[in-house]
């Protein structure tokens, strides 16, 4: 269904297998380490999941609700500021893992995306994401810089 907002999709291929992915995107724990926020919930349709900072304080900057969960290959949650109201027609991520030979792809596609300002940050926020799970997955190490430091000048431009 077209709702007229703006939609931002990113692709990427991983040496690993679909279970790795799917753990890497619904633990709690591996989430920290490459994202910078521990991505908590019970990963039910239904549930809440809140973006939680690292640091202990149990502050979540982001979160939503989980509206589909396909181990290992579909996950779609609603994606918000953690302090918003909920809202008819909310921001939504769907994370599609498919096997591609012996590696895997990885598409995320966020889609009713607010505004144009929105598009220009999750256009940065995305890929250095997405390339910190790929390079954890694939060396055991995340990149030397954390995500939100890969386009902190456009988040800055921002506020």
């Amino acid at each position: 269904m077209f709702t007229g907002k703006p939609t931002y999709v990113y692709v990427t291929y991983i040496h690993a297998t679909p279970e790795r992915v799917w753990e890497a995107l619904t633990d709690a724990d591996l989430t920290g380490a490459y994202w910078g926020h521990r991505n908590v919930s019970e990963w039910e349709p239904g549930s809440r999941w809140e973006h939680q900072r690292t640091d202990g304080s149990g502050i979540a900057d982001a979160g939503g609700v989980v509206v589909e969960v396909t181990p290992p290959t579909r996950l779609v949650m609603t994606f918000d500021d953690a302090d918003a109201e909920a809202t008819s027609n909310p921001s939504t991520v769907t994370f599609l893992v498919e096997p591609h030979h012996d590696i895997v792809r990885l598409t995320v596609t966020h889609v009713n995306l607010a505004t144009d300002k929105d598009v220009e940050l999750v256009s940065a926020g995305w890929p250095a994401v997405m390339a910190n799970l790929k390079s954890l997955l694939e060396t055991g190490q995340v990149l030397p810089q954390a995500p939100w430091e890969m386009h902190a000048e456009l988040r800055g431009a921002q506020q």
